[in-house]
């Protein structure tokens, strides 16, 4: 694929769209699918720190790091990394904040609403990118209401729009703190049928599902058993086919861990109804509570070297200036890095990551083939 600059990248999709719809498509998938450019592993630096199972290159406002300066920010520190806006977009009231201008959900009380148009975003910046810039990426629809009965259809649109892009949805949210009740519309569900239909699809299509679920309420009433906690397993259970990540173990700013939380983890890993459910450690947040102590640091790292293929590593990083930020999250880990076996450390930082992603792409792109009219 010729390479576009990041500022060209609209001039090139235009290029493409005058082309017979058929062709141009059939070119990309044929490529795609011939040379194998999405599902090796040539390209990344062999001394690379990790991959990042868990980046957003935009933030609540959809602004953020140009895709080419993210490649040089990745440099050999990062090898792999997903990449995916945020779904949600925060107004800007003037009569809420005047003059000032929100960026961040907690900087204003007005809502959020979601906004489709980062998938394009996304999909035309990498699509600007070279074969081998592309091969370390793994673009994610996040675009759509998981409350929505009609948001299966906005994934299949974006699949057919851009074939050979995607590798998974998300990180999209049913409940967060301070997050969710602010989302204009119905709220998100984990028992919602439009949530179904998407991991169905999900499972259709090879997808690799990102979601975010916080395990809990903020400041719960002690003793009493998180109600997310079930519903969660059950949606789990009702999908099988789906291969899904469970982002931060469930935890946030406020939603702490529960006495038996890492007990919860090993009971999902270990549960062969939930084979398909791995779970990412991304967040400084997490990395916080898992080393405040060096108790936490050695249950930490008990779980993950017994469990070594179910667990992901993730920034979370959010529109980044610099690979500080990453590395940051990353050194925060290191009391539990320090425990960890070689072959335990390699695959939660690098081998899971690719296991699973080089897996979704072949699905998706073997879908796309099926699917997509050429």
């Amino acid at each position: 694929m010729a390479r576009l600059s990041y500022g060209n990248r609209f001039a090139g999709a235009s290029f493409l769209r005058k082309q017979p719809v058929g062709g141009w498509i059939a070119l990309c998938l044929s490529t795609l699918l011939s040379t194998g450019a999405q599902g090796q592993d040539d390209n990344v630096p062999d001394n690379a720190l990790f991959n990042d199972s868990h980046f957003h290159l935009t933030n609540y406002v959809q602004k953020g790091t140009d895709i080419d300066d993210y490649l040089k920010i990745m440099g050999d520190t990062v090898g792999r990394s997903t990449l995916f806006g945020i779904p949600l977009q925060q107004t800007w009231s003037y009569e809420n904040t005047g003059e000032s201008a929100p960026t961040y959900y907690l900087e204003s009380d007005s809502p959020l609403y979601y906004y489709s148009f980062t998938d394009a975003h996304i999909a035309e910046a990498y699509n600007s990118l070279s074969d081998a810039e592309q091969a370390r990426l793994d673009p994610m629809i996040t675009g759509f209401n998981p409350a929505d009965m009609y948001a299966v259809d906005h994934i299949r649109r974006v699949l057919e729009t851009y074939p050979g892009v995607f590798s998974g949805i998300g990180e999209f949210t049913i409940h967060k703190e301070f997050v969710s009740s602010k989302v204009a519309g119905d709220t998100a569900s984990l028992t919602d049928p439009a949530l179904d239909r998407i991991f169905d699809f999900a499972g259709e299509t090879g997808l690799v599902v990102i979601l975010h679920n916080d395990i809990n309420t903020p400041f719960p009433k002690p003793g009493k058993e998180p109600f997310a906690l079930k519903q969660l397993k059950a949606l789990f259970e009702r999908h099988p086919e789906t291969t899904i990540i469970w982002a931060h173990m469930g935890l946030g700013r406020v939603v702490r861990p529960i006495k038996d939380q890492l007990a919860i983890a090993e009971k999902i890993v270990t549960n062969p109804k939930m084979k398909h459910v791995n779970i990412d450690i991304s967040w400084d947040e997490v990395a916080k509570y898992a080393t405040e102590t060096p108790e936490a640091a050695q249950k930490t790292a008990d779980l993950l070297n017994k469990y070594p293929d179910r667990f992901l590593f993730g920034s979370d990083v959010v529109a980044p200036e610099s690979i500080e930020a990453q590395k940051a999250v990353y050194e925060m880990y290191k009391p539990v890095w320090d425990k960890l076996t070689a072959e335990a450390k390699e695959k939660i930082t690098k081998g899971n990551y690719e296991r699973i992603f080089n897996e979704g792409r072949r699905k998706v792109r073997a879908w796309e083939k099926k699917n997509v009219k050429q």
